[in-house]
């Protein structure tokens, strides 16, 4: 059995590169201004893939974190009206997390914020780079990478 990489010289550069994706992000975030930190503007964008308001446990699920840091997050976003808590039609004990207009708007920079940033990361990139990184990530994202020997 073979040892892919023995160095974790893919490991150290991927490490590196996420280093390098999360400066870039913020820096382009910092230069349009938007009061948002990256974390903040990735619970907004999640937010926005949910037809309906989702409940605070359903955002940390879909983050992948503990149930505090959205609160923190959400916190945040309230208090600068990007969005609001309200509360469950259905059931009282419950708070859903909504958009307003303001964070529909800023949603809106952040797309172009985060288009910017890629072209930044990519430029060095052909064409055909692009497609095969593409496809490298996918397979990576999706876990198919991972086979039985």
């Amino acid at each position: 059995m073979t040892i892919p990489d023995p160095d974790g010289l893919l490991a150290e550069q991927l490490l590196r590169l996420t280093r390098r994706v999360h400066r870039i992000q913020k820096r382009h975030l910092e230069e349009r201004d938007l009061g948002v930190t990256p974390a903040q503007s990735r619970l907004l964008r999640t937010l926005a893939h949910y037809s309906s308001p989702p409940r605070m446990a359903d955002l940390a699920a879909r983050l992948e974190v503990v149930p505090r840091a959205v609160t923190t997050l959400v916190d945040g976003l309230e208090a600068s009206g990007k969005v609001r808590r309200a509360p469950d039609p259905a059931n009282r004990r419950v708070t859903r997390i909504e958009l307003t207009d303001e964070g529909r708007a800023t949603l809106d920079k952040l797309r172009g914020a985060r288009r910017s940033a890629a072209e930044e990361i990519l430029a060095p990139l052909t064409e055909k780079e692009r497609q095969v990184l593409g496809v490298l990530l996918d397979t990576l994202v999706d876990g198919d990478a991972v086979k039985p020997c």
